[in-house]
């Protein structure tokens, strides 16, 4: 079975490079004063803004929610079981509660394109790496963004 780096080449290669070397900074979070005062991820950024300017990157209208805002949000994301899709939004924690869970995006099957401290760039794992990992045992779970905006780069199948 390939490594899920390689799951992951369709959609990397369509990121551009420097968005592959995004610093992670914890204090860069959605809706923080250090977004609002250098907005764009050159400065770095935390999992949950990287995932969603992945996600805008790719067209998706994301609004600035954390982990916990997100998991509830009905107005743009929709909760997903099954039939997960790459540029899904998934949610782990060390428990099965969406706050203070960490956000990757589903970059091919088992492969899970993030941004955490431990690496400190972006990475992809599969599913197994984060359940082997205490504070990201737990898939809390999936959500999909369902509103656009105006498309930079639009997914493919």
């Amino acid at each position: 079975m390939p490594a899920p780096q390689d799951r992951a080449e369709p959609l990397l290669s369509r990121l551009p490079a420097d968005m592959l070397t995004v610093p992670y900074a914890g204090s860069r979070f959605p809706g923080s004063r250090a977004v609002a005062d250098r907005p764009g991820l050159a400065a770095g950024a935390n999992c949950q803004l990287f995932a969603y300017e992945v996600l805008r990157h790719f067209g998706f209208a994301v609004p600035a929610l954390r982990s916990s805002e997100l998991w509830d949000d009905t107005r743009t994301t929709v909760r997903v079981e099954g039939d997960l899709r790459p540029l899904d939004l998934l949610l782990f924690n060390r428990s099965d509660q969406a706050y203070g869970a960490h956000v990757g995006v589903r970059a091919g099957d088992d492969a899970v394109l993030h941004l955490c401290a431990e690496v400190g760039r972006p990475a992809v794992w599969g599913l197994a790496d984060f359940a082997a990992r205490e504070r990201y045992r737990v898939l809390v779970g999936a959500k999909r963004v369902v509103v656009r905006s105006r498309s930079a780069c639009p997914p493919s199948a």
